[in-house]
C-alpha cells in the first residue's frame, strides 16, 4: 500500500490540504541498495582490470614520471572509484529534487566528466600499455556509475498516481510508452 502524506500546502486559493505520493521506505530502501551496488561495481570493475594488466600482463601501473611518478595500486584504485561513485549519487540526487529531468541532466554532465577525466591518464605522461590500462578503467568506472546509477534511482521511483513503478523490458515496453498494448503493426496479443 502507497504511503499518502496530506500536508498544508499554501496556495493562491488559500491553501488547501492535498495529498502527494510519498516514496514508501521499501521503494527508498530498493533505490539505496541498488544505488550502492552500481557504486560498488564501479570499484570493482577497475579492479578487474588492474588484476589482468598489472599481476597477469606483467604491466607496471605508474603514473607520471620521475620525482612526480605515483604508482597506481588496488587502494588508490578503489578509493577513487568510491569517490567518484559517492560524489555521483550527490549529484544525482541533488538533480533529482532540483531539475524536472534530473536523469537526463545526471546523464549529459556524467558523459561530459568522464571526457574530461580521460585527460587525466593522458596529462600524467603515461605511454602504450599503462596509458590504455588507466583509459579503461576511466571508462569502466565512469560508464558504471552514468548507467548504472539512475537506473537504480529508477528502481525506487513512483509514477504520478502514486503507483510504484514497474520495470519494463521486451514488449511490454511499448505499453509502457504509448498506452497500447500491441506491436508495431497494431496487432493485440
Amino acid at each position: 500500500m502507497i504511503e499518502m502524506n496530506t500536508t498544508f500546502l499554501p496556495s493562491a486559493r488559500g491553501g488547501a490540504p492535498s495529498t502527494s505520493p510519498v516514496r514508501p521506505r521499501r521503494l527508498r530502501r530498493r533505490a539505496a541498495i541498488a544505488s550502492l551496488a552500481a557504486i560498488a561495481t564501479s570499484a570493482l570493475l577497475p579492479l578487474f582490470v588492474w588484476l589482468i594488466a598489472v599481476p597477469g600482463a606483467g604491466i607496471r601501473l605508474v603514473a607520471g614520471s620521475g620525482a612526480a611518478a605515483q604508482h597506481v595500486g588496488p587502494p588508490s584504485i578503489a578509493v577513487a572509484a568510491l569517490l567518484a561513485g559517492f560524489t555521483a549519487w550527490g549529484v544525482l540526487a541533488v538533480l533529482e529534487r532540483v531539475a524536472r529531468h534530473g536523469r537526463r541532466m545526471f546523464a549529459i554532465i556524467g558523459w561530459a566528466v568522464l571526457v574530461l577525466s580521460l585527460a587525466g591518464p593522458v596529462l600524467s605522461g603515461a605511454t602504450g600499455s599503462v596509458l590504455v590500462v588507466l583509459l579503461v578503467m576511466h571508462v569502466v568506472t565512469g560508464a558504471t556509475l552514468v548507467i548504472g546509477l539512475p537506473s537504480a534511482a529508477r528502481a525506487g521511483s513512483i509514477e504520478r498516481d502514486g503507483r510504484p513503478r514497474r520495470t519494463t523490458s521486451g514488449s511490454d515496453r511499448r505499453t509502457a510508452v504509448t498506452g497500447v498494448r500491441g506491436d508495431a503493426a497494431g496487432r493485440v496479443r
